[in-house]
């Protein structure tokens, strides 16, 4: 859903941030070509799996609400409030509070958000917002979750080892995207996403000269479709896995998530292919 989803805009996804601008694909391009394709392939997909796993989504809900009975769970804790306890405790029983946030902060955050959208390309406003941004987290910590830098960071890195070092790939990436056809191109993309970063694909297909349109649709397609095909498939996935690992036992099984991946990865495929 994640790496499909990021077709609906040209900024929300790094595979498809890496071609924006050298393709000069804007939003609507996006919307009109990927985006509603990706919306009916997720629609499907969830659907699918919804009916396949609707008998555990119930035991969920009832397990919620013995858990609910229990000291964990208690009323005191879902009311509290900030300033009652250590911020430190205030933070680990997050999911257990029903506070309500305050508008204001809701409307901080909605701002702060459109401005780094805005100001993405000008690092002169970009980076002085990130600064007030952490500024009003810390003045208003009691209503914020704890900020996690270390992923988007790492992320950043990448991207940017990407773009400098990417064009030592040109000798040899070119020609063998260039002489593909459109759906070899789309499979092969998909194919090579699950070994690389679905951006590193699509970066790299940047590099071919005079690419033909359909090929560029076929190289996007195809690797924003492979993307939950393994963990390193797509930068989101790893931030993904550090908050589900916790719900496996042996944590997340490469093969097993190949394999529950693959109807999903199949079904978007068809729907970019055909629609």
């Amino acid at each position: 859903n994640i790496s499909v989803g990021g077709t609906l805009t040209h900024f929300a996804a790094p595979p498809v941030l890496m071609v924006a601008a050298p393709w000069n694909w804007d939003m609507s391009f996006m919307a009109s070509n990927f985006g509603w394709k990706a919306a009916l392939g997720i629609l499907i997909s969830n659907l699918i799996y919804f009916i396949i796993f609707r008998s555990q989504f119930a035991k969920m809900g009832k397990q919620d609400e013995e858990e609910a009975s229990t000291n964990f769970h208690t009323p005191e804790v879902q009311t509290l409030k900030p300033g009652q306890i250590s911020h430190e405790e205030f933070e680990a029983r997050w999911s257990e509070r029903e506070v309500p946030i305050p508008w204001w902060v809701t409307l901080v955050h909605i701002f702060f958000l459109a401005w780094t959208v805005y100001t993405a390309h000008y690092p002169a406003l970009f980076i002085p917002g990130l600064l007030f941004f952490l500024g009003f987290l810390s003045l208003t910590a009691t209503h914020q979750n704890k900020m996690e830098l270390k992923g988007p960071i790492m992320v950043g890195f990448f991207l940017g080892g990407l773009i400098i070092h990417g064009g030592l790939q040109a000798w040899w990436i070119a020609p063998v995207l260039g002489s593909l056809a459109e759906l070899p191109l789309m499979l092969t993309a998909t194919v090579l996403t699950a070994v690389n970063d679905n951006a590193a694909i699509t970066y790299l297909a940047t590099l071919v000269p005079n690419m033909a349109e359909a090929s560029k649709y076929a190289v996007v397609a195809g690797a924003v479709t492979g993307g939950g095909l393994t963990v390193i498939a797509n930068a989101p996935n790893p931030a993904g896995q550090s908050i589900l690992g916790r719900f496996f036992e042996n944590g997340v099984n490469p093969l097993k998530l190949l394999i529950a991946a693959l109807v999903p990865t199949i079904i978007m495929g068809l729907c970019f292919m055909i629609l």
